[in-house]
């Protein structure tokens, strides 16, 4: 193959996952020592010979996030001077990704910088999955690839078809994800409508859409510190919904996070894990954690092979 052997090589932030990925490709991980200085500088190593491979790094840009990313700029720049003939990031999570436009004065559009930054390192193509915009991919000048976790959380959600189902969008923004969601479920759509109220201290939330005597599930990208995904559950309840459940790629989870999901009206919340879970979110009643690197290790050796990703694209 003109980019030689697939080497698969994973950084701190998920070695878990990685070693998923390589059970499901049938390969080993690669061979390398990475460490931290006493000052806490990235330290790292190749342990074998990759001249001429085809190499892909797993290393989302989850917490700690700035550790993480320099960690796997650090990386890509080793495998770069050892003449590895391509080099993939794999990101399935996507740090900064929510700084993606400049919707104030004098802020940063971070999601553009690392871009920018994975560029210069020397990766060569990108492996992510939901980004938080999809636009984000034009910030790139190398090749992206952009999963969706759909077909993964469609198995776990499949027993609440044709049982009365609205798939819910807890903003505007996240409407034609959602819809995608509904198409493949069979179910109607609804969306929460966010705003200040009078005083400016609260949201108030205004559901546009039928959810009455329903089973709803909220679908989103990212839940952080669930602030705005409870306050839907609530308002959906309120609005008569009979069931609410939640579906989101991201677990974040920081925070007060997994004190408001224990303690608010969702039943269940499914995440994936693109983002490592602790082990009070393994421990949890309320969420449910599955996998993505049957889907990643699909578009890993669709990528190695020079076949269509696009059949994994939802």
């Amino acid at each position: 193959m003109q980019n030689g052997q697939l080497k698969l090589f994973s950084g701190s932030a998920h070695p878990e996952l990685a070693r998923e990925i390589a059970d499901q490709l049938g390969i080993s991980l690669g061979r390398s020592k990475l460490g931290r200085f006493s000052d806490s500088e990235v330290s790292f190593q190749i342990n074998e010979n990759i001249r001429g491979t085809d190499v892909f790094i797993v290393q989302p840009t989850c917490m700690p996030v700035d550790p993480n990313f320099v960690e796997l700029c650090v990386m890509i720049d080793a495998f770069r001077r050892s003449s590895a003939s391509r080099i993939t990031a794999v990101m399935p999570y996507y740090g900064y990704a929510r700084q993606d436009r400049k919707d104030k004065p004098r802020v940063p559009i971070s999601a553009k910088l690392v871009a920018n930054l994975l560029s210069a390192a020397g990766a060569n193509r990108v492996l992510t999955m939901d980004l938080h915009k999809a636009q984000i991919q034009a910030f790139f000048d190398i090749p992206v690839d952009h999963l969706f976790a759909l077909p993964v959380f469609i198995e776990s959600l499949a027993s609440y078809r044709e049982r009365g189902l609205t798939i819910v969008s807890p903003d505007a923004g996240g409407v034609e994800r959602a819809r995608a969601y509904a198409k493949r479920l069979n179910a109607d759509l609804a969306i929460i409508d966010k705003r200040r109220s009078e005083d400016g201290a609260a949201e108030v939330m205004h559901v546009v859409g039928q959810v009455q005597d329903r089973i709803c599930i909220i679908q989103d990208d990212i839940v952080d510190t669930a602030g705005t995904l409870t306050q839907s559950a609530a308002a959906l309840r309120a609005n008569g919904a009979a069931r609410v459940l939640a579906c989101v790629v991201h677990g974040v989870l920081s925070g007060p996070a997994l004190e408001r999901i224990e303690e608010s009206a969702l039943e269940k919340l499914v995440v994936t894990n693109t983002i490592p879970p602790s082990s009070k979110v393994i421990d949890s009643g309320k969420i449910e954690v599955l996998s993505v690197a049957r889907l990643l290790g699909k578009a890993i050796q669709s990528i190695h092979e020079e076949t269509s990703v696009s059949s994994l694209f939802v």
